[in-house]
């Protein structure tokens, strides 16, 4: 049994038993001085436990409430790719030379 320091049954030179390899939980000795023990909600120990029923459609949700913010500026950039590609390959061909070639830029 661990004794305190204000008992003075302790005969050892240490009153203070610390358990079997230095664990002070095991031998009901006190703890170590600012030992700080921090725990995990469930929530965060099992982040995947609900993604199957509802992960989808928060993602639906999620996706809906943006669309109009990234569906515009993807179909724009898309159209002004198709003019310069179109535009290029007319410029390079022989009617594209004929009306433009003597032009410099």
């Amino acid at each position: 049994m661990a004794l305190g320091p204000s008992e003075n049954l302790a005969k050892t030179k240490s009153q203070w038993h610390i358990g079997s390899w230095g664990n002070p939980y095991e031998g009901g000795g006190r703890p170590g001085k600012g030992v700080v023990s921090y725990a995990l909600s469930p929530n965060r120990q099992r982040p995947m436990a609900m993604f199957i029923s509802k992960g989808f459609w928060n993602v639906m949700r999620r996706s809906r409430n943006q669309v109009l913010y990234f569906i515009p500026p993807l179909v724009l950039a898309y159209g002004t790719m198709q003019w310069a590609i179109e535009r290029n390959e007319f410029l390079n061909s022989k009617t594209g030379r004929a009306l433009y070639g003597d032009e410099e830029e």
